[in-house]
């Protein structure tokens, strides 16, 4: 894991390695709720791999689950995000501006991540 410092309110843990292994224990940490869906997705990507042949399904794994931890290790940044989901969820006011918000935040979680 490699951390990186973000003010006095640093994130929960460090950004983990891109493997499943090391992405599961941070999902363990920092949202184990969330452990069940990691876990179908590992096993449906896996499986796909191996119909396929191809390593496809597996970077779409760790991609969505390395923004994942990016964003929940961040409090403040999934509060946010959970919040903006909600708004457009709502459909009860224009979602433009919630819409390019969440943008921002995947993109710089991406970034954080190293994708």
């Amino acid at each position: 894991m490699s951390a990186q410092p973000d003010g006095p309110y640093g994130p929960l843990i460090p950004m983990p390695d891109l493997t499943p292994d090391a992405l599961r224990a941070a999902v363990s940490r920092i949202a184990p709720s969330r452990l069940p869906a990691l876990t179908q997705h590992l096993f449906e990507a896996t499986t796909n791999a191996q119909q396929t042949q191809s390593l496809a399904p597996l970077r779409a794994f760790v991609h969505s689950w390395a923004v994942f931890v990016a964003i929940e290790r961040h409090p403040q940044r999934a509060s946010r995000l959970r919040e903006l989901e909600r708004i457009v969820d709502a459909g009860e006011q224009d979602p433009t501006d919630a819409i390019a918000e969440i943008g921002r935040i995947r993109e710089a979680a991406e970034a954080e991540a190293g994708l």
